[in-house]
């Protein structure tokens, strides 16, 4: 089984910055598609940003430029650095991993069907 566990959100004011961290435990693998979704209240689940194992990433337009996804993969932890941020930004930001994808397989924001999914860390951003 895999494990995946958020921190790193908290309550900011808009143009400040956030960092969020998953980390992976149980049975991970090398080869990974990984990536950070959110949620506000009464919107639907929307990809923010992919990471795979080559190093290639896609972003949803809103985050280009302000957002940056990274991943460790000696400390197994996936990062969202978070600047600039807008009260637009305010949602629960879940982590989500596919370790069984390999170079030409279907890594982009818009993937939503991953085995694996973390609790979340909420991020709220005041004006």
């Amino acid at each position: 089984q895999v494990q995946l566990v958020e921190s790193g959100g908290g309550s900011v004011q808009a143009g400040g910055s956030l960092r969020l961290s998953c980390a992976a435990s149980g049975n991970t693998y090398s080869n990974y598609c990984m990536g950070w979704f959110r949620q506000a209240p009464g919107k639907e689940r929307e990809g923010v940003a992919v990471i795979a194992t080559d190093g290639s990433t896609s972003y949803t337009d809103s985050v280009k430029g302000r957002f940056t996804i990274s991943q460790d993969n000696a400390k197994s932890t996936l990062y969202l650095q978070m600047n600039r941020l807008k009260p637009e930004d305010t949602a629960m930001y879940s982590c989500a991993a596919d370790f069984t994808w390999s170079s030409g397989d279907y890594c982009y924001y818009l993937r939503d069907d991953f085995p694996y999914w973390g609790q979340g860390t909420q991020v709220t951003v005041s004006s």
